[in-house]
């Protein structure tokens, strides 16, 4: 039996879905998903990756301002979906629209609910430190991502894996749980898990400002800060007051209490050591503003850092 569907989604991570149900063969009705948006210096119009998709599989796109209008219910109406599937739209759906298809708005959300609730589990699943995260697949409600679970896949985050590379193998989780959620919704065997409220955490949009490093914490909440929010915001800190990003780094001595924080301790030809709040970041690839991402080995080859400065000043 294959399915009716609307697919609402827009960015990248929701291509993998999308792709999995084209090749299930459920009969796609229409893609929605945001407009087109300019972007960098020519101001040149982008089109989201799952409206490229769409375009390349023949399927009718519709780029509503605002999902919630009158014209844009309507429409969904009349294109009678069995199920509407929601991967990272980006617009939030009023009841009118929840109401439409018999089987529901199902929603792919990259946490193990209720965990990370929100628009950035991914990174801050990593920020905080999490071993463990995944998929969820849940009926949609009008709450922030407190509808009932369908089916959940929990996948180890590496403990170097940054916020893009974790993004990349749970959009390839998530077409997996879809899958298997619709298989289930067809055999009429999905058995609807409440969620526990009080076991909920929630996930904000990032911020430029997160990526500012507060050289008080611990070195590991440090590495964890800088891998969650790769390849956006980017963790920063300034040297002579000059800005620059830290994009890889390790963490050592993570028991060793230091009063000098921030502070430059070594300069190795392919590493920088900053004392933390407890133990040291090893500094392995950075971007001073206006320059080319680097290697700590290649920055040195015509920079210098001198021992004993304190960053973030």
């Amino acid at each position: 039996m294959n399915m009716r569907i609307v697919f609402m989604g827009t960015p990248e991570f929701a291509v993998p879905c999308l792709r999995e149900l084209i090749a299930e063969k459920h009969e796609i009705a229409a893609v929605v998903t945001q407009p087109d948006r300019t972007k960098g210096r020519g101001n040149k119009f982008v089109l989201s990756p799952v409206k490229i998709l769409a375009n390349e599989s023949g399927i009718p796109v519709f780029q509503p301002e605002n999902i919630k209008t009158g014209e844009s219910i309507q429409l969904l109406r009349n294109l009678s979906p069995d199920v509407i599937i929601v991967v990272a739209f980006g617009q939030i759906l009023s009841q009118d629209i929840l109401d439409i298809p018999p089987l529901g708005c199902i929603n792919v959300h990259a946490s193990l609910l209720p965990k990370y609730r929100g628009a950035a589990p991914i990174n801050w699943c990593i920020i905080n430190g999490e071993k463990t995260t995944g998929v969820t697949t849940m009926y949609m409600d009008k709450g922030l991502d407190t509808g009932d679970i369908i089916l959940k896949k929990e996948i180890p985050i590496g403990e170097d894996e940054n916020a893009e590379e974790l993004h990349d193998r749970l959009s390839e989780l998530g077409a997996v749980v879809l899958s298997e959620t619709i298989s289930m919704m067809i055999e009429a065997k999905i058995e609807r898990i409440p969620q526990n409220n009080e076991e909920a955490t929630y996930a904000p949009l990032m911020t430029k400002e997160l990526g500012r490093i507060d050289w008080s914490r611990t070195a590991e909440e440090i590495k964890n800060l800088i891998r969650g929010t790769y390849p956006w915001p980017v963790a920063f800190s300034l040297y002579k007051g000059k800005r620059f990003k830290i994009l890889s780094a390790q963490a050592l001595d993570v028991n060793e209490k230091n009063e000098d924080y921030g502070s430059i301790s070594q300069v190795h030809k392919d590493s920088i050591f900053v004392s933390c709040g407890s133990g040291s970041l090893k500094i392995l690839e950075l971007q001073f503003e206006n320059e080319k991402r680097m290697n700590v080995d290649a920055y040195l080859r015509g920079h210098s850092i001198d021992r004993g400065v304190r960053l973030g000043e």
